[in-house]
């Protein structure tokens, strides 16, 4: 088992190419492992120009705005293979591709799926942010005991197949959040959104994030805090 995770930056980069990188990865990672040989695990970070990305169990209906309204916002609209509804990716937001094959972590998509919300929700730690899961939805919210204020922070939607991942996490830290009244996030009507630069009053440094996510990704997988 090769339980070391490979740290990869993409930087700004246009969703389907993203999208078609992963799955050459996903599949060579798939690949490998039918054949027993040794697969690696990959924390893919970068960030898109804006799109919607709708999730294969949502509906299109999440969507508020028609092609005339996208193309006035510069957006584009992409119907994925991920778990979970629609989203709203752009600049100022951290998104997270993690290729991992789950049999080197001994652990199973639920585990996964838990291990990433913990790494995100210490990462917000370290800066002064108090997070945590919301009951019945994946993410990582903030105030989720006062529902009028309960408001997410980070998305989630995933793909396995093998016990390999792809997709994963958007994390917003300077985004512009206006983008989201386009949509019912993730199919919530009665759910905030919020971003690190909302919370903490002024923009924050994306490169900073992006290693405190790595360090975090590392404690949470492996039980260590190495930085890498």
């Amino acid at each position: 088992m090769n339980n070391t995770i490979t740290p990869l930056d993409w930087n700004i980069i246009e969703y389907n190419k993203a999208w078609q990188k992963q799955e050459a990865l996903f599949q060579q990672t798939i690949q490998q492992k039918l054949q027993n040989a040794t697969t690696s695990n990959y924390l893919i970070l970068c960030e898109h120009p804006h799109v919607f990305t709708l999730g294969k169990n949502g509906s299109a209906n999440n969507l508020l705005i028609g092609n005339l309204q996208l193309r006035s916002v510069h957006a584009q609209y992409v119907e994925t293979n991920r778990g979970g509804d629609i989203t709203y990716h752009g600049p100022g937001q951290i998104v997270g591709y993690p290729i991992f094959d789950l049999t080197n972590f001994d652990m199973g998509l639920k585990q996964y799926i838990f291990n990433m919300e913990e790494a995100v929700i210490s990462t917000l730690k370290r800066i002064g942010i108090q997070s945590e899961r919301l009951e019945g939805a994946t993410g990582v919210w903030l105030d989720t005991a006062y529902p009028d204020k309960c408001r997410k922070i980070c998305a989630i939607g995933v793909r396995s197949s093998h016990f390999v991942t792809m997709h994963g996490f958007a994390l917003n830290v300077n985004t512009d959040l206006n983008y989201f009244s386009y949509i019912n996030p993730c199919g919530f009507v009665d759910k905030g959104v919020t971003s690190i630069q909302k919370e903490l009053g002024s923009p924050y440094s994306l490169e900073e994030i992006k290693q405190l996510l790595r360090e975090e990704f590392n404690q949470s997988f492996l039980g260590e805090n190495v930085e890498i």
